[in-house]
């Protein structure tokens, strides 16, 4: 990967990014992807769209979302001691002892989850996960008054961890979830740079898709494209405790995912395949029965339908401070997803 794309991503991952509050990454996107569209704007949502070539009759929409799983103060109890709600899809076994930071309007408040000591814990209670409500942030206050001097009810909490190079192209942050989709559309905005396309391309960077697919879902009814392809995480199986005979074979540094089923139109499902096999660009396939709880779902269902498919990054670890990537699949989803632009027609139908 080149040296400014890794840049990129080292800041892209490591920017906290709850959802309701993404408005630093979204900067960051723009700043990266300026120099290869002609126009960026956002919507009162928090969606960002860089477009290339707005006048093409197709309408082509890539979505990675930037928004991460978080916490959130819901409590300050007389102590200073804070509690805390989950922003999304949090495992609450991963949280006691980590360290973290508070978002507050007065800037980053650096914290610890607190719980009790195992030897203060009953015998029969030791190795069992505390529950969110049993831990706290402490940042260390005097009381509730020194507290409220630096975070606020409602400011946002992201675990503190940084970037990590491994072994074999392998990288490690706390939100691959999805900032890596949404690196993976921009970089492949890049590729497009200075090729001929006969098609419009949105590439939005969404928001809040942890709640509920919510920017996807305003800005496929804004964009109104008639072809989306969403670029999210997938399950890695190739560890220990990996079940493929459950969720499938995924597999680190093999290629992208793609999907198959009632979420993945089956025209774009076959083009993606074929473009794959035509540039000699690896990928594995995933099993997709139902709709895919990713922003290719609301695309798929916004105004009178839009044809969609879902290309995911394998990822070990998922909705934990280690999510593990391959730059090499990375590199290959951006790649695949550029000559498969490159390949659309206005006249294309997408009709099954």
């Amino acid at each position: 990967m080149r040296h400014e794309s890794l840049n990129f991503l080292k800041k892209l991952v490591t920017t906290p990014s709850p959802s309701g509050f993404e408005e630093r990454v979204q900067k960051l996107c723009r700043d990266y992807v300026k120099p290869y569209v002609n126009e960026i704007h956002k919507d009162v949502h928090g969606n960002q769209y860089a477009v290339r070539n707005p006048k093409g009759k197709l309408r082509v929409m890539l979505a990675g979302h930037v928004d991460e799983i978080a916490l959130m103060i819901n409590h300050i109890d007389d102590k200073g001691f804070l509690g805390f709600v989950a922003i999304g899809g949090v495992d609450e076994a991963i949280l006691g002892g980590q360290r973290v930071q508070v978002h507050s309007e007065k800037g980053a408040v650096p914290g610890v989850i607190g719980r009790k000591a195992i030897h203060l814990t009953d015998t029969e209670d030791r190795g069992k996960a505390y529950k969110m409500h049993q831990m706290w942030v402490d940042i260390g206050a005097k009381d509730k008054k020194d507290a409220e001097k630096v975070v606020s009810i409602g400011d946002p909490i992201t675990i503190d961890v940084g970037f990590l190079e491994l072994r074999d192209n392998k990288v490690v942050a706390r939100a691959m979830d999805d900032r890596i989709g949404a690196f993976v559309i921009l970089e492949a905005i890049r590729l497009l740079d200075k090729r001929k396309i006969d098609c419009a391309v949105y590439c939005v960077t969404t928001v809040q898709e942890e709640i509920g697919l919510r920017g996807a879902t305003t800005s496929a009814y804004g964009v109104e494209p008639h072809v989306g392809l969403a670029v999210d995480v997938g399950f890695a199986t190739d560890h220990p405790n990996g079940d493929s005979r459950r969720h499938g074979e995924g597999s680190i540094n093999k290629g992208p995912i793609l999907h198959r089923g009632p979420n993945i139109n089956t025209v774009l499902g076959r083009q993606l395949i074929s473009v794959a096999k035509a540039k000699k660009i690896p990928y594995q396939l995933a099993a997709a029965p139902r709709g895919t709880g990713t922003d290719a779902n609301a695309m798929q269902l916004s105004r009178g339908g839009v044809a969609t498919a879902l290309l995911s990054i394998p990822n070990r670890y998922m909705h934990s401070p280690v999510e593990l990537v391959s730059l090499t699949d990375v590199e290959h989803a951006a790649q695949l997803i550029a000559e498969w632009i490159c390949t659309l027609k206005p006249t294309i139908s997408f009709i099954p």
